[in-house]
């Protein structure tokens, strides 16, 4: 059922919403002071692309800086990305078939404005 879950995700906007992450991750990579922000980009634009079967938690060894950092993502990248979850949840729930999609992608707003600190793992 994942696997199903998966292509139709991927099919009806999770290529999309991966790509949004992968620019952000590029613009990102530009300034070395943003590299950080990048490779979490980079990380969440693979998750966006295949959700079904993996979860998000948090680091244990997350500190200060992963907080600070998460303050700037928000301001710049996460609320952006997060409408853009919210645009493709709307759309993905007019359908039955969308439904469990548009949970998925509402799940992934948390992740999408606090990135910093967090693990995506297998489920």
């Amino acid at each position: 059922m994942r696997v199903i879950l998966n292509i139709i995700w991927l099919i009806f906007g999770g290529l999309w919403l991966a790509l949004g992450y992968f620019l952000a991750g590029i613009i990102c990579c530009i300034l070395i002071v943003t590299i950080p922000f990048g490779i979490a980009s980079f990380r969440i634009g693979v998750y966006a692309l295949w959700p079904f079967g993996k979860t998000v938690v948090d680091k244990p060894t997350s500190g200060v800086a992963s907080v600070v950092g998460n303050v700037i993502w928000l301001i710049v990248a996460g609320v952006w990305l997060a409408i853009g979850h919210i645009v493709s949840a709307f759309a993905m729930a007019i359908t039955i078939i969308g439904i469990p999609l548009a949970i998925a992608n509402l799940k992934m707003i948390p992740i999408s404005l606090m990135p910093l600190g967090k693990d995506i793992v297998d489920a």
